[in-house]
């Protein structure tokens, strides 16, 4: 990256990065360890995926931020296109099963959580593709909210397989 943007992100992205590891993982040995009893319900495995996705979608923002001597232009593209296909994915799973969401507060909150981090992601990659060199500030934002739609969805995953 251009060092002038980047001076003093490296903590942050190594520390997201193994943030986002250690809850992909601990996420997986979770659905792997409930496995039988998320596949009764219709929702939940897209649930689980979701968790997932947006888990490693920091750790692969945060990877290409620590990918040393890139142009900001090719960081901005690869989190563009790292935005786009989390959200494509997002969206087909909202879509597969939005039925499910009984209330409709359940419903904006899980459409918020789904598709807020991919589309700030998105803002980020493409402030930075157009050379403005703030858009890394909005990579704060993006992670927190990922991390939040991560956290939301795994929360959501372990008591509906306890009722």
């Amino acid at each position: 990256m251009i060092p002038d943007i980047m001076q003093g992100w490296d903590n942050f992205f190594v520390a997201e990065a193994g943030a986002a590891a250690a809850l992909a993982g601990l996420l997986f040995v979770a659905v792997s360890i409930n496995l039988s009893r998320i596949l009764e319900f219709p929702n939940l495995p897209a649930r689980a995926a979701e968790a997932l996705l947006s888990l490693l979608s920091v750790l692969v923002v945060s990877t290409f931020a620590l990918v040393p001597g890139q142009s900001r232009r090719a960081y901005g593209l690869e989190i563009g296109l790292a935005a786009l296909l989390t959200w494509a994915v997002q969206t087909i799973l909202l879509r597969r099963t939005y039925r499910f969401d009984r209330k409709y507060s359940n419903l904006v909150a899980r459409v918020a959580m789904n598709q807020l981090p991919p589309l700030t992601f998105g803002v980020a990659g493409l402030m930075l593709f157009a050379g403005n060199p703030d858009g890394v500030y909005w990579m704060v934002p993006a992670t927190l909210m990922a991390f939040a739609a991560g956290i939301f969805s795994t929360w959501v995953l372990l008591v509906e397989i306890q009722r």
